[in-house]
């Protein structure tokens, strides 16, 4: 799974520049990468998430009722912003998808470098 990243304080203004630049750029680049992803057989699934705001945390309470809160449960500077999980033959061609996505454009039309985190996806229970 390739995951990538928006300021959790920030959201809100990340994607007003985007609007104000106009989503054109970013939109292409994301259809491009899935464009590719399907035509090597490697594309699985991919989505872009929304902001912290409509978030919500469920927990099981002890009688196993939920409990709900608003908002991501871990406080952590950025949050999950979309993922594309992939199936390729080796962990170094997940990197250069990886660096690929790296490089989504900024609402500037510049290209970025925000981190990308790989994760394997679990085929079953560890032995």
């Amino acid at each position: 799974m390739v995951q990538i990243f928006g300021g959790r304080d920030t959201w809100d203004e990340e994607m007003a520049a985007y609007a104000a630049a106009g989503w054109g750029p970013l939109v292409t680049f994301m259809e491009e990468v899935n464009k590719e992803l399907a035509d090597r057989g490697e594309w699985v699934e991919a989505q872009g998430l929304g902001g912290p705001g409509p978030v919500r945390t469920v927990r099981a309470r002890p009688d196993g009722t939920p409990e709900v809160t608003d908002g991501p449960h871990f406080p952590a500077e950025k949050i999950l912003a979309g993922y594309w999980i992939i199936d390729v033959a080796t962990p170094e061609r997940a990197v250069e998808i990886a660096a690929r996505i790296s490089t989504a454009p900024r609402p500037d039309g510049g290209p970025g470098s925000d981190p990308v985190e790989l994760h394997p996806v679990m085929e079953g229970p560890p032995e």
